[in-house]
Parts: structure tokens; C-alpha cells; sequence
């Protein structure tokens, strides 16, 4: 009974099948001659035989088009774990490279977009030292020349990851734009740029920001955190709208900040946080 389960063999009856059936209905009929008869039910039995190649031509390509989309995502995913491990690397030319690697996986296989952002915010979150952090909030650490060259490389690369992170999220005004989520604890980011940009959520409790921050006209619908950080330079959060939670809770803002024309789903969380003099608060919900 097997056989008959083959596709092929169900071909074979049903053109069989067909041929028979055709065949006898127009011998039914005395006007038409046997030889008509044969020739309509073998066109029948053709057109059941075409249908079966076109079924098969048809599961073929299927079949090829899946067999093609798992070797593409083998591929990504030995591009992506590449990538990653480069990240490791000593020359800063190879994490910058990279980067953009993880960057342009990220645009050709979207799927990937939240792993590679989550994977730059974990490089971020290194700890990193330089002396434009020293000229805000000094340490105890004496620079020489080879290892102010060092943080000034390391200086750059952090600042493609800043730029790969800005290029993948989505301009608020995006016909069904996705959401992708930010983790930036603890980090140090300068002239960090998310204007005008769609986050689900962000939190960058406990980070030093120097040169400023820019979330004008920036969606942030889920949580927004900024506790217990620190900014230099000025921070604008003009006409940006968030959404169920917004923490400003032991913020300390060394230069004015502008809630000018923020929304706020609900009252902002501010306990000690700190605004400096040309400040614009923001505005009370309701």
C-alpha cells in the first residue's frame, strides 16, 4: 500500500482515471466516433499529467527556495558570531569593521536588529576612560602619551557604536515601525544622539554623558530611565513624547537641560534631580 501513498503513483491513476472516464462519457454519446472519444480522453489525462508537473515543478522550487534561506541564515549567523568575536579584538580598525558588519547584517536580515543593538550597548557598557571624562569629573590617574593615544582610539571606535546604534532605529514617523529596546547602563557616551529616533524603551541609569544629549521629537512609548546619571553639556528633550514611565530620579545635569514641548504619559519621576539655572522644566501632565 505504500506506493500509493507516492504522489507520482496518485498522478498515474488519476490520469488513468481520467482518460477511462472521459472516454466512456463520450462514447455515450453515438454522434461521436471511438476516435474522438480516445483523442478528448487522452487530452484529459494529458491535463491531469501537466497539473501533476506543474505541482512538482512547483514543490521543487519550494523546496530549493528553503533549502537557500537556511544556508542564508547559517551564513548570517557565522557573520554575526564573527563579528561579535572581532569585537574582542586589540586593533581598533578591526572593532570598528566590525561594527559596520553587524550594521549591514542588521539591515539585510532585520530579525537580527535587537541582537546587534544589544550587542553594542554591552560594548558601551565596557568600562572606559579618557581624559575628556578626567576634565569633568577627575581621577586619581596620570595619563601618558601612549595611553591618552589608547583612550583617543578606543574614543572613536565607541563612537561608531554610537553611530551603528543611531542608523537602526527608526524614525518615529515610520509606517509600522518596529521597537527596539536600549540598555545602556552604566555607560559613558558623549554627544549621544537619539533625536528624533523611536525607542521602545531606554534606560541609561548611572551614565556620564559629556558634549551633551539630544532626544528632540524622540518616541519612547515603554520606560525611559536616566537615574542617577550625569550630563555635560546641554540636553534637550524638546517635543519628545514619552510613554508609561519616565525616571529622572538623583540626576544630576551639570549644564541646562529643555523639556520644551515634552509629553509625558504620566508625572516624570524626578526625587533629586538636579537642573541647573536656564533649565526648562518639564510641564505637568493632565
Amino acid at each position: 500500500m505504500k506506493r500509493f501513498r507516492s504522489p507520482l503513483a496518485w498522478a498515474v491513476v488519476g490520469t488513468v482515471l481520467a482518460l477511462v472516464a472521459v472516454t466512456w462519457w463520450m462514447l455515450a454519446d453515438p454522434a461521436t466516433s471511438r476516435g474522438d472519444a480516445l483523442k478528448t480522453g487522452g487530452l484529459a489525462g494529458g491535463a491531469v499529467a501537466a497539473m501533476y508537473g506543474l505541482w512538482l515543478n512547483d514543490r521543487r522550487r519550494r523546496t530549493e527556495e528553503d533549502r537557500h534561506e537556511i544556508e542564508r541564515a547559517r551564513v548570517a549567523d557565522e557573520r554575526f558570531a564573527k563579528a561579535v568575536e572581532l569585537l574582542g579584538n586589540a586593533a581598533d580598525p578591526v572593532r570598528v569593521g566590525a561594527m559596520h558588519t553587524l550594521q549591514a547584517l542588521a539591515r539585510a536580515r532585520p530579525e537580527y536588529t535587537q541582537n546587534v543593538l544589544d550587542v553594542l550597548c554591552g560594548y558601551l557598557r565596557l568600562r572606559f576612560d579618557h581624559p575628556d571624562f578626567d576634565a569633568v569629573r577627575p581621577r586619581d590617574f596620570e595619563w601618558t602619551p601612549e595611553t591618552a593615544a589608547l583612550a583617543d582610539r578606543e574614543q572613536q571606535v565607541r563612537r561608531t557604536a554610537q553611530a551603528v546604534i543611531r542608523s537602526l532605529l527608526p524614525h518615529p514617523k515610520q509606517p509600522d515601525a518596529p521597537e527596539y529596546a536600549l540598555d545602556l547602563t552604566g555607560a559613558r557616551l558623549e554627544r549621544f544622539n537619539m533625536a528624533r529616533k523611536k525607542i521602545k524603551w531606554l534606560t541609561l541609569t548611572r551614565c556620564q554623558i559629556i558634549g551633551g544629549a539630544g532626544f528632540q521629537d524622540a518616541v519612547i512609548p515603554y520606560m525611559f530611565f536616566l537615574n542617577e546619571a550625569e550630563t555635560w553639556g546641554e540636553v534637550t528633550f524638546a517635543d519628545a513624547k514619552f510613554g508609561s514611565r519616565a525616571g529622572f530620579t538623583d540626576f544630576t545635569a551639570h549644564d541646562p537641560v529643555d523639556f520644551t514641548g515634552a509629553e509625558f504619559t504620566v508625572e516624570p519621576e524626578l526625587d533629586n534631580a538636579v537642573f541647573p539655572e536656564g533649565s526648562t522644566l518639564p510641564a505637568r501632565t493632565g
